[in-house]
């Protein structure tokens, strides 16, 4: 978690998730609507390098792909040595299900059956069933990385535009600077599913390194510019309102305090290395954070955002004439974690169960008391949109180890 983009618990930064629908493989969650961690990426997680990854060491060729769009697409990874701070892939893709119809268009499958190797091979040269991408690192200082990324989609194929993508990660001694931008950016709406593209995307991100317990913050500049569309889907469905053209600034503190209830003592088995090293410590522990963080917009967003939150009761001003709005929110989040075992042996040498419950909104926490509230004192029955409001975000986990084999 620590190697996230979160800096701070709950549900306040927009991590990036993976999906087939591009060749980057990454959409990044819609402002204000972040996804939850198990559906998140790390920001340093690319797909080339998975199937690179996949390719060297999992003897896999090949990687098959699929979306509703362009059904079973296959993958490979070319690696280009440049130098040792210099790195480089190209990533090929191959549309499967169009090149099976264009065998079986003249003739369904007794077509298939008349076609000579001469004539299936020129099928392999429509360009339209290739879309190549192209991504190289450079690892400009020990603490300076440069990632730059271009796709290049089917041929006619209008709805494929070519995309491309330049992010820079800086490390300081005690913060993380990370400045990426894309055009055009796809951005993917948790709620809804829906795919959208902005023209072009930007943002600057200042992010104290995680502690185990003690004070952190999260700094975030963000800039749209350009219409929102949406990314292969009903082109009427409704534009969220943080993805219009516009400025956003967010920052948040909060203060995390972790407990030890109770930590094993015990020796290790001697000569023996653990299968995982973060799961060799028995333990129960538990944590809770709590804070604050606070967002300016300008621009047309600044607009649409006071419309969707006005029927929340939260610390906000909005200055028509200026077109900015300011947004201010409290969150908290408590887990708890038991583990027995030291993950050496090779069978049942692990049991950890862990739970997390998170109140992303406080605004939203206290109007939802209020109408339970009301509801109660006026003998009607709690509506379920109070209840959900107060509700927290739970996930719970169990992990067993029940035999490993080597």
């Amino acid at each position: 978690m620590k190697k996230l983009r979160w800096a701070i618990d709950g549900e306040l930064w927009e991590l990036d998730a993976s999906t087939p629908r591009t060749l980057e493989g990454a959409a990044r969650a819609v402002p204000g609507k972040a996804l939850p961690l198990g559906l998140s990426r790390g920001t340093k997680l690319f797909r080339p390098n998975q199937i690179d990854f996949m390719q060297r060491f999992m003897a896999a060729p090949f990687l098959p792909s699929y979306t509703h769009h362009l059904g079973v697409t296959i993958q490979r990874v070319l690696s280009i040595p440049v130098s040792e701070n210099w790195s480089a892939l190209l990533l090929g893709q191959f549309n499967l299900r169009k090149f099976l119809s264009s065998l079986t268009e003249n003739g369904g499958r007794d077509g298939v059956r008349k076609r000579d190797l001469k004539s299936i091979g020129k099928l392999f040269l429509d360009k339209s069933l290739y879309a190549l991408g192209f991504s190289s690192e450079v690892l400009l200082t020990p603490d300076d990385t440069l990632l730059l990324s271009s796709d290049s989609y089917y041929a006619h194929n209008s709805s494929s535009i070519p995309r491309k993508k330049a992010v820079f990660h800086h490390k300081f001694p005690h913060h993380n600077l990370t400045v990426d931008a894309a055009w055009p950016a796809l951005f993917v709406d948790k709620e809804t599913g829906t795919y959208w593209d902005v023209p072009f995307s930007m943002a600057i991100d200042l992010a104290s390194l995680p502690l185990d317990s003690g004070l952190s913050y999260h700094l975030c500049l963000h800039h749209n510019h350009g219409s929102p569309k949406q990314f292969q889907g009903d082109p009427i469905a409704q534009v969220p309102a943080s993805l219009f053209p516009g400025v956003s600034a967010k920052c948040a503190f909060s203060y995390e305090k972790n407990v030890d209830i109770w930590r094993s003592k015990a020796q290790k088995l001697k000569m023996v290395q653990p299968y995982d090293v973060f799961l060799s410590n028995p333990h129960v522990s538990a944590s809770g954070t709590i804070g604050a963080a606070l967002s300016a917009n300008f621009g047309e967003s600044s607009v649409r955002l006071v419309e969707d939150a006005k029927d929340i009761k939260q610390l906000s001003y909005h200055n028509p004439t200026l077109k900015s709005t300011l947004l201010g929110d409290i969150f908290a989040s408590m887990s708890f974690t038991a583990q027995h075992g030291n993950f050496q042996r090779l069978v049942s040498d692990l049991t950890r169960f862990h739970v997390r419950m998170d109140f992303p909104s406080g605004s939203k926490f206290l109007s939802g008391a209020t109408l339970l509230v009301q509801d109660l004192l006026n003998s009607h029955q709690p509506s379920p949109e109070a209840v959900k409001m107060i509700c927290p975000t739970t996930s719970l986990s169990l992990q067993q180890q029940v035999c490993l084999l080597k």
